[in-house]
């Protein structure tokens, strides 16, 4: 079969096609016809500088999600053609994942889907949509009388998050490092849109005095102490991303830095359900959602595919349809 192998750590450019055996099939565990899959950071860091870390085991097919059908159901209780997602449980990090014509993955991991999207579109969410609806519904639990600021809003999870609140009918303020992205945000329903120049508090308060109920924090740790300075009393924030390319904080003093009154979580996408993959599809289906697609790239075009999201200029998913 074809798959994107790392050998490796690279340059996006240096990510090649290989020719690979189909994987072997063993109890527990599922053959699924890749359809598209989309990328995703986690793949980026893999290939950029993760793949030399001591847990990783290289050559690895990358990939931590997909769309497609089941070629082999091996001992589980799907069947052979059954259109299916798949996602996390170690995809394209303790085993190979989603960028090839087949996959192997644990049952556990792979899900069932009842929708009229097409395979592009589909690919578009298992993980994205996975990670902004569980960040708004489970961590945030956001309502239609919330005020919601999403940091880091063009990125494909911001987008999504943006989408999904704004069918709750929460009020919907995102920002962007980048003032021509603006129109962006404002198609995808965003309320009001504020620009990431060292001037955001000033901002939230111009247009919430108050400050804001809820924010899904997406640019991360680089961010979080002006975030929850801008929370109501009994505001949430959520921290779900790291755009901001640092995933901690040192000396970090919870007592002191995190204000009283104020509630501090996070989302993790490591273990999905197939309760709430049904719940994500019959909320997309209920609203009639499409989701945000950047670009559409052939497997061979790799490479493209990584250059665009590294540059930061998708404003969307970056999908791989392996029907190009």
């Amino acid at each position: 079969m074809k798959a994107v192998v790392l050998y490796k750590t690279c340059s996006p450019l240096e990510l090649t096609v290989s020719d690979i055996p189909i994987p072997e099939m063993k109890p527990g565990w599922v053959l699924i016809r890749v359809k598209a899959f989309g990328l995703n950071r986690s793949e980026l860091m893999m290939r950029e500088y993760e793949g030399n870390a001591s847990y990783i085991r290289l050559p690895r097919v990358l990939g931590i999600e997909c769309a497609g059908e089941i070629a082999d159901p091996s001992d589980s209780a799907f069947h052979e053609g059954q259109q299916v997602v798949a996602l996390m449980g170690g995809m394209g990090r303790s085993f190979d994942g989603s960028y090839a014509e087949y996959t192997l993955v644990p049952v556990k991991n792979v899900f069932t889907v009842d929708t009229d999207l097409n395979w592009n579109e589909l690919a578009a969410i298992p993980e994205t949509y996975f990670t902004a609806y569980g960040s708004l519904f489970q961590s945030l639990q956001l309502s239609s009388s919330d005020i919601l600021l999403v940091r880091g809003g063009t990125s494909a999870a911001g987008l999504s998050a943006i989408q999904l609140a704004r069918c709750t009918g929460a009020t919907v303020l995102a920002t962007t490092r980048k003032d021509y992205k603006r129109e962006v945000l404002l198609r995808q329903g965003t309320d009001n849109v504020l620009i990431e120049d060292g001037t955001i508090k000033e901002q939230v308060l111009e247009i919430r005095p108050d400050g804001v109920t809820k924010i899904l924090e997406l640019i991360g740790p680089a961010t979080l102490f002006e975030s929850m300075s801008l929370v109501k009393q009994h505001g949430i924030v959520c921290v779900t991303g790291i755009l901001g390319n640092q995933g901690t904080i040192a000396d970090f003093y919870p007592i002191k830095d995190i204000p009283s009154g104020v509630y501090l979580t996070g989302f993790s996408s490591n273990h999905p359900t197939q309760k709430l993959i049904d719940e994500i599809f019959n909320h997309i289906k209920r609203h009639n959602l499409r989701p945000t697609i950047s670009k559409v790239f052939a497997l061979s075009d790799i490479g493209q595919a990584h250059q665009l999201m590294e540059n930061n200029t998708a404003n969307g998913k970056v999908v791989v349809s392996l029907n190009l």
